[in-house]
């Protein structure tokens, strides 16, 4: 059975995924839905990197990572897989919101791949990310959906195990890590992210797609409640 920490981790540790962007298992990618536009060249940002899987897939596209990760762990991780992959990237371990080190106006586009729902105050992040990126440039994220957070992850038929409303911290343990994961409704993500001067133009609760080959984190529960949320928000004013 799936834990709250293993399923948002994803991709943390899968260094196979690194043909595309990927934002949630077994939904389609950026390849599909092209929400970061061309990177090549483009000064890219993410937020919680993991393992470094998507660092190195969008640094073999041409972008010019900087990743940030709270974890030592993962940082090492993604240092090990970009030396494996020949590609360069910079990687800086700290607080999501602890964006001292990136100048104001600097960011093309900023990319979080399920690591916000860690986050106890993501206001935090999203004015420290509203300071680093260009006016009009995009923050793309994706988060488990809150739905899907609210449902037994194994069963037929799928039934509820949380209120969807419920914002109690969800702790998780992993090896040495341990920590909460931190609830949001759909509508407290599109108030964060209109508090910190952003304008969201994109909202997707990707269907599966259908393949034969399914990942580790498949469960039924993916056909009627969708598992992941992507916003696309692009920063307003200066």
């Amino acid at each position: 059975m799936l834990t709250a920490r293993s399923f948002i981790a994803w991709p943390a540790w899968d260094d196979t995924l690194l043909d595309a962007v990927h934002y949630g298992p077994d939904i389609p990618t950026e390849a599909d839905l092209r929400l970061l536009g061309p990177i090549e060249g483009k000064r890219v940002l993410e937020l919680g990197c993991g393992g470094g899987t998507m660092t190195v897939a969008m640094a073999k596209q041409g972008a010019r990572v900087i990743a940030v990760d709270e974890s030592g762990q993962q940082v090492a991780q993604a240092r090990r897989l970009a030396d494996r992959e020949e590609v360069k990237v910079e990687l800086h371990q700290g607080d999501l919101a602890g964006l001292a080190f990136v100048r104001a106006d600097t960011v093309d586009v900023a990319v979080s791949i399920y690591s916000l729902g860690a986050v106890a105050d993501v206001d935090r992040v999203f004015r420290q990310v509203h300071r680093v990126l260009r006016p009009e440039c995009p923050l793309v994220m994706s988060l488990p959906h809150p739905a899907f957070r609210a449902m037994h992850r194994t069963g037929d038929p799928p039934t509820l195990q949380r209120s969807y409303f419920d914002r109690a911290p969800l702790p998780w343990t992993i090896g040495d890590d341990s920590g909460n994961d931190y609830p949001l409704t759909i509508s407290d993500l599109f108030s964060s992210l209109t508090r910190a001067n952003f304008r969201v133009d994109a909202v997707l609760e990707p269907e599966p797609t259908h393949t034969r080959h399914r990942s580790t984190y498949w469960t039924n529960v993916m056909e009627v409640v969708p598992s992941t949320l992507i916003v696309r928000a692009r920063k307003e004013g200066i």
